[in-house]
């Protein structure tokens, strides 16, 4: 988790461990940080399900290449 938001893990996972003894504002600072959280690992999951299949296809297109040219040697 990338925290952002002035607070330390430690009073995130405590805020998030004793929620129901917090205070709205302890609430409300957690939960904009988790929300920013989710955005920003969201967002990367998607860029990198992008790389992910961009270098897929570069390496079946190579792969196809070489078999072929494999295949013809013979």
């Amino acid at each position: 988790m990338e925290n952002h938001i002035n607070m330390k893990n430690e009073e995130i996972l405590e805020i998030l461990q004793d929620y129901k003894n917090k205070s709205n504002k302890d609430l409300i600072s957690v939960l904009d940080f988790l929300n920013s959280d989710f955005v920003k690992t969201k967002d990367l999951i998607i860029k990198l399900t992008y790389h992910l299949d961009t270098t897929e296809t570069s390496y079946n297109k190579l792969l196809g290449e070489i078999n072929k040219r494999i295949n013809n040697v013979g």
